[in-house]
């Protein structure tokens, strides 16, 4: 599972990538998800990393996921300042309060944030064989050619019922959990990037995963990806 082990994955993955030479023989496809809270994207990020592993080329260099957790340790592991890792969460962007702190010193402001996290996903969409979940990344990524943008949704029903299984939540507290995620990354996205993550031009496919399960869902977008990178899969 993605659970086990994904932080030494992702060193792992930064290691090699940082003991490589600038000249690559093939850029690999990066993957950005967008998501409504509790549509499944970690349990389909696992799936969908399965499917891919085993038909991409170059197999000693694996394909490695990334949330905003996973970010937060990237960037200390690029010697950043520790201070950055309390503070990058997507429901922070009071642009007032930012000046203030950071002429006070009490903590770097939101768009310093912002403009490291952005640095850190377009590195690892640019050395490719990246499933990057959240935080702008398909906005932040949108000029690049070898990525692939994903929308995940779900019925309100379905998706208390992911939190609750999930979480341990009872439904109150899985409705209000969604609802307070929903608006943080919605405003993290108008914020920051001046986009709503409801906008379907910003995707290259919108998927329900009520109506889709998780495998099928993974299928569906391993058969596009490969499809579209064909040079990348045996």
């Amino acid at each position: 599972m993605l659970a086990v082990g994904a932080y030494e994955k992702c060193k792992q993955y930064i290691s090699l990538h940082s003991s490589k030479e600038e000249i690559k023989k093939e850029i690999f496809p990066c993957i950005t998800i967008s998501r409504q809270t509790g549509s499944g994207s970690y349990e389909i990020s696992e799936r969908l990393i399965n499917l891919l592993q085993q038909k991409t080329k170059d197999r000693e260099n694996p394909w490695t996921y990334f949330n905003k957790e996973l970010i937060s340790k990237v960037i200390e592991d690029f010697k950043l300042p520790k201070v950055f890792t309390s503070y990058i969460i997507e429901d922070r962007y009071s642009h007032i309060s930012d000046a203030v702190n950071e002429l006070l010193g009490v903590k770097p402001s939101e768009w310093t944030i912002v403009h490291k996290s952005t640095e850190i996903i377009l590195q690892l969409a640019k050395y490719g064989k990246t499933i990057i979940v959240g935080r702008g990344s398909n906005v932040i990524t949108s000029k690049l050619p070898n990525c692939f943008h994903i929308r995940l949704i779900a019925p309100i029903e379905h998706r208390i019922k992911h939190v609750q299984d999930v979480f341990k939540f009872s439904k109150t507290e899985a409705v209000e959990y969604i609802k307070k995620e929903d608006e943080n990354r919605r405003k993290y996205l108008k914020s920051h990037f001046y986009k709503e993550p409801e906008d379907p031009a910003l995707y290259h496919i919108i998927i329900n995963t009520g109506k889709l399960n998780y495998d099928e869902t993974a299928e569906v977008i391993s058969d596009i990806v490969m499809k579209r990178f064909p040079k990348s899969f045996d």
